[in-house]
């Protein structure tokens, strides 16, 4: 492969930081006035492409992160159950007590206490990943085509050089 410029690296370094080819391209020393267009120029450049999937397949091995994991992942959070994290009386297990994938896969944990004194009341909002958005994931990663809005239909139209009324004989 031929050798990137000391500036394409970076670029392709700081491309993987947030996947903004612009910012990357600034703190790679572009222009700024230019680093949009100097980005998206660079991201077609088959060198830089090849390096950023190079540096990708790299990052991917270090963190154990490839399809396996992924569907891994989608699976867990489909499989949540509230029942999990409550106890016996409704209410909510000391969190040290959650399931790993509880702890790790909520979008929002909020309590608030509300009144004072002996009126005083705690309230737990939970906020759940979105499981049909999941659910979407999972079925694009196994190709279920449970949520292709249209169906691809093969059809074969000839042209028939008989009339409908010798096509369509009856004997």
């Amino acid at each position: 492969m031929a050798k990137l410029t000391a500036k394409q690296e970076l670029f392709c370094r700081e491309y993987l930081i947030d996947l903004n080819a612009t910012q990357a391209a600034i703190k790679a020393g572009y222009k700024k006035n230019s680093a949009e267009v100097t980005g998206s120029k660079l991201l077609r450049n088959a060198k830089v492409k090849n390096f950023i999937q190079e540096l990708m397949g790299e990052r991917n091995e270090r963190n154990k992160i490839d399809a396996d994991y992924v569907l891994k992942r989608l699976t867990e959070i489909d499989q949540m159950d509230v029942v999990d994290i409550l106890n016996d009386s409704g209410d909510l297990l000391p969190i040290r007590e959650w399931p790993k994938v509880w702890r790790t896969t909520l979008s929002g944990l909020d309590i608030a206490i509300i009144g004072s004194g002996d009126t005083e009341a705690i309230m737990k909002k939970i906020k759940w990943p979105d499981k049909v958005k999941n659910l979407e994931l999972l079925g694009k990663h196994i190709d279920v085509q449970a949520f292709k809005e249209q169906r691809e239909t093969d059809l074969n139209i000839g042209i028939v050089d008989k009339p409908l009324s010798e096509i369509f004989k009856n004997g």
